[in-house]
């Protein structure tokens, strides 16, 4: 049986993988997942819920019980809209404090091939081409340096009104790369067959071109 194509493209945060990818996907017409986004609900939805963030065994229990959809450009979370909720720092760290329990990735491994469908999926995170698809029939891994990073959220979070300090944002990114890179369940690496494609020089519609254009060649 052949599955519909997969293009995986992982990255660290703030590197613009979600903005290259949501828009790689437009281009093609392909389903888009956003892996980070579950990492996210999941955060949320513990948070609701009162579970220590190192309970791995509880939250592998309420991962599964979560029910998670996207529609129209929305995320929802037991059908409550929490698009902009989850986008906040405070949940973005609680994100990558559980992303390290083997608990929460299992059980959130079927939720990511169910993406998986016709004519295609794009999808983005931490371990799209080394772990949930590894047949991916295109696979980058976007990246840019840590100040350039620092500074697209900065500019992201002053854009939509919320304060923030660029020194403590670069600092929260660095111990966050140190964590994902380190952790022992599907830990944050160029996967093998992996193109990477350096971004903090480039323009977003540069790398999205790199992108299609890598995916063209990949399909001839």
């Amino acid at each position: 049986m052949n599955l519909p194509p997969v293009i995986a493209i992982d990255g660290p945060t703030a590197s613009g993988k979600g903005t290259v990818a949501s828009l790689v996907a437009e281009k093609l017409g392909f389903h888009y997942l956003d892996s980070g986004a579950l990492y996210r609900l999941v955060a949320l939805g513990s948070q609701q819920a009162g579970i220590d963030p190192k309970n791995a065994s509880a939250l592998g229990q309420l991962t599964k019980k979560l029910v998670i959809s996207f529609k129209n450009g929305q995320i929802l979370l037991n059908s409550e809209d929490v698009t902009e909720v989850i986008r906040t720092e405070e949940i973005g760290l609680r994100a990558s404090a559980i992303a390290v329990h083997p608990e929460v990735r299992q059980a959130l491994v079927g939720v990511q091939h169910r993406f998986r469908t016709n004519p295609g999926l794009v999808a983005d995170g931490r371990d799209m081409a080394s772990v949930i698809f590894p047949d991916a029939v295109l696979k980058v891994f976007l990246t840019a340096t840590a100040q350039a990073r620092a500074e697209r959220r900065y500019k992201q979070l002053i854009a939509k009104g919320i304060s923030a300090k660029l020194e403590d944002l670069l600092h929260d990114l660095q111990e966050r790369d140190a964590r994902d890179s380190s952790r022992g369940a599907a830990p944050l690496l160029v996967a093998s067959g992996a193109k990477v494609l350096e971004t903090s020089e480039l323009s977003i519609d540069q790398a999205v071109k790199t992108v299609l254009d890598w995916y063209q060649s990949a399909i001839v």
